[in-house]
């Protein structure tokens, strides 16, 4: 049970000229599934010239075509376990569920069971007949909040496309470390860490990554913020946020340093410091649903934690601004 890093290139010969991109590659890499190559076409780990484009691209010769991708093996997609999450709505077609702090989505490494994925099965069996379970973007183990999940056939290939099309808005609120005067756009590109296999970083042959930052609330030393991805990289908000010297809390791979004010409330020191996962929500999450075209809205109330984490730095504020 392990993740493979698929890195490869190749330029497509002329004997496969006027076939599908997908099928194409399925006959150059007959170790790939074509399955899996349609997924990495889709969420942008497979490029052609340097650009998205779509499976059923028909090929023309000579492209130049780049896989930079994870492969999960031998991992149990299917156990059922009782795993914690709050569902939000369900129909025929799919799921949206509040996913607490501290539950990895789907199995990997050292996370073959209790996943989203293993109680979403146990709450819905015929999950298992979905690719990925239903699974169409994710959220880190310690990032909570609001997620979609596919339960048709339908359903999932036109929701993994309009995640690749930026169909589906989703809004964040984090909170970090240092103080955010002004709304800020970063627009670098991220990409695997050439130390670290575990993390990312902005790199200039990354794939785009865009977020926009907007403060909501500016304490002594830390902010609330609103983030706004246009783009859905693999720790996106917390490598932007690391890129502008303003780590969300507690993430101390990406740069948090547990920063307090001078003169802190003791309760503020304390929170701090044992505030051990990064201080980030997916808040809402919005779509045309793919089946009945009808617009969809959810909201995730904010977790304990970080209600905690806010009030007890209002009223640091507040106490330094009365003595």
């Amino acid at each position: 049970m392990e993740i493979e890093y698929i890195e490869r290139e190749l330029t497509l010969p002329e004997e496969c000229i006027g076939l599908r991109l997908d099928r194409a590659l399925a006959m150059l890499w007959p170790d790939l599934s074509r399955s899996k190559i349609h997924d990495w076409i889709l969420d942008n780990s497979l490029q052609v010239n340097g650009a998205q484009t779509k499976p059923s691209y028909r090929v023309r010769g000579s492209e130049h075509v780049r896989i930079n991708a994870e492969l999960t093996v031998g991992l149990d997609w299917e156990s059922q376990k009782e795993v914690p999450f709050t569902l939000l709505f369900e129909d025929e077609h799919l799921l949206v569920v509040n996913k607490p702090a501290g539950v990895v989505t789907h199995p990997g490494p050292g996370h073959e069971t209790n996943t989203l994925v293993n109680g979403l099965i146990s709450h819905r069996s015929e999950l298992v007949r979905l690719p990925r379970a239903g699974i169409v973007h994710r959220l880190d183990r310690d990032t909570s909040g609001i997620m979609v999940v596919a339960a048709s056939t339908a359903s999932c290939s036109q929701l993994t496309e309009m995640i690749a099309r930026r169909e589906i808005s989703r809004h964040y609120v984090c909170v970090l470390e240092g103080v955010m005067t002004q709304a800020t756009v970063v627009e670098s590109a991220i990409g695997r860490h050439v130390k670290d296999r575990t993390k990312q970083q902005i790199r200039p042959d990354g794939k785009p990554a865009r977020t926009e930052f907007r403060p909501l609330e500016q304490f002594r030393s830390h902010t609330y913020a609103q983030a706004l991805l246009d783009t859905g990289r693999t720790h996106q908000i917390r490598v932007h946020a690391n890129s502008l010297s303003l780590p969300l809390v507690g993430d101390v791979n990406y740069g948090a340093q547990g920063r307090l004010p001078s003169t802190p409330l003791p309760d503020l020191a304390e929170m701090i410091r044992e505030f051990t996962r990064q201080a980030l929500h997916a808040k809402s999450l919005a779509f045309v649903h793919p089946i009945t075209k009808l617009k969809q809205r959810f909201t995730a109330e904010i977790p304990q934690d970080m209600q905690e984490l806010l009030a007890v730095l209002r009223r640091d504020s507040v106490e330094f601004l009365c003595d």
